[in-house]
């Protein structure tokens, strides 16, 4: 398949996506189950262009001056994948499967428009309703900071140590670019994406089967890392999820001490189990029902929250869902992790820690949150999180904020990472 026909098919799920408001990996799947003739690379580079025009739908719709998915996935090609108005022309000529090429009027447009002089939530490539809330939480690097979110991310991986050193699992991914990340200490990273291409299948890898390393962002391996398990501790994973955090975790106590993972969804513990088999962690009790966890009241050195939240934080990897976040949605995200917030405390011994992560960017579900928490519970006190950050990543100051008594933020622009939070919260003893 031509590029002509892979952009028509992009114009044609992004219709899809527009038309029926469902999430871009469920139209892209139908479009490949109703397209058997395509082959894995043109599946990849559609899904590629699709995805670039969700990340630069506003860049794209503004270079047009029409929010359509022509538009878009035209832009996508211009913005992202290098290519010029003329350029386009030469490689759809003579493709009869590919959209009508470029109207007089379309390039025109195109050559008066300069992406600089663009409004702000343009450049930032974000909903307007969202600009008050950046604003918020990047102040005047805003800008600057939401638009490395409409980016392509990397493929980032955690070693396990329990079965593999870095430099093994490096040596078994060789010809794909993996090199070691910049902060996590197991991370590795396999660099973003150009063009066409596409990751390399990680998870078909020996390596992978034998559990020698998960697939996690460098930001979350960070986030486990400042929660500071060690080996003689109880650890509570309050919202465990599919266990990526429980993992890292139990990496980090070197399979001793006792971590109970937990989460109020009993589906989504599920590929637990099986992750926790290949990985061999042997010191995690997965507990799902309300009188096991009622036993662990008060008795946690460690209870982490790996809060629910909007996903502000992974909008390079989800760029659909942020166009389809809403302020009541963050609204009930708030209120959800305020309750979780106050049930996880109960957990908490006098002199344990808490530790609130979320992979949000909004202050609402992260400084602001903390705050309101600490205001309700006097009994908690923020830790010295400039302190913690350099005890872990020593002279690596320039790759956070620190949000002063309250957490510290990780983000694409400084970090590389997709956009986390952290807190950690002391019980006074």
């Amino acid at each position: 398949m031509r590029l002509g026909g892979r952009l028509a098919a992009a114009i044609e799920v992004l219709d899809d996506i527009e038309k029926r408001h469902r999430p871009a990996a469920d139209a892209l799947k139908d479009w490949g189950l109703s397209h058997r003739f395509a082959g894995a690379g043109d599946r990849a580079a559609i899904g590629n262009i699709v995805y670039d025009a969700l990340r630069r739908r506003r860049s794209a719709a503004w270079l047009f001056g029409a929010d359509t998915s022509r538009a878009l996935g035209f832009g996508a090609l211009i913005l992202e994948w290098g290519e010029t108005p003329a350029s386009l022309g030469a490689a759809l000529a003579g493709d009869r499967f590919a959209p009508e090429a470029l109207s007089a009027g379309e390039r025109a447009g195109i050559a008066a428009r300069d992406l600089a002089d663009a409004p702000d939530a343009v450049r930032a490539d974000c909903p307007d309703w969202c600009v008050p809330h950046l604003m918020e939480a990047f102040g005047d690097d805003w800008v600057a900071e939401t638009a490395a979110l409409a980016g392509r991310p990397p493929l980032d991986l955690r070693v396990n140590p329990l079965r593999a050193a870095r430099t093994k699992v490096i040596e078994e991914l060789a010809g794909t670019g993996a090199a070691a990340t910049a902060l996590a200490p197991f991370g590795i990273r396999i660099p973003p994406i150009e063009g066409a291409g596409r990751h390399p299948n990680v998870q078909a890898e020996p390596a992978f089967q034998k559990g020698w390393f998960e697939v996690q962002d460098e930001g979350s391996q960070i986030a486990a890392e400042l929660a500071g398990a060690t080996a003689d501790m109880q650890v509570l994973d309050f919202c465990a999820g599919a266990g990526g955090k429980t993992l890292a975790l139990s990496a980090a106590m070197d399979n001793r001490g006792q971590i109970f993972a937990h989460d109020s969804e009993k589906a989504r513990l599920a590929p637990i189990f099986d992750r926790l088999r290949r990985a061999e962690s042997r010191n995690v009790q997965v507990v799902a029902r309300p009188a096991e966890l009622a036993s662990l009241a008060g008795g946690m050195d460690l209870v982490v929250i790996d809060a629910p939240c909007t996903g502000a934080g992974t909008w390079r990897r989800r760029p659909d869902a942020k166009w389809r976040l809403s302020p009541r949605q963050l609204e009930t995200r708030v209120a959800e992790q305020a309750a979780i917030l106050d049930a996880a405390r109960a957990y908490v011994k006098p002199g344990g820690r808490l530790c609130y992560i979320t992979c949000s960017v909004f202050a609402e579900e992260n400084a602001r949150q903390v705050a309101a928490f600490l205001g309700r519970h006097r009994d908690f006190a923020p830790a010295d999180h400039a302190a913690l950050w350099q005890s872990r990543f020593p002279g690596r100051a320039d790759a956070v904020r620190i949000a002063p008594g309250l957490g510290i933020a990780l983000g694409p622009l400084h970090t590389g990472t997709d956009g986390f939070f952290f807190a950690a919260l002391d019980r006074r003893g």
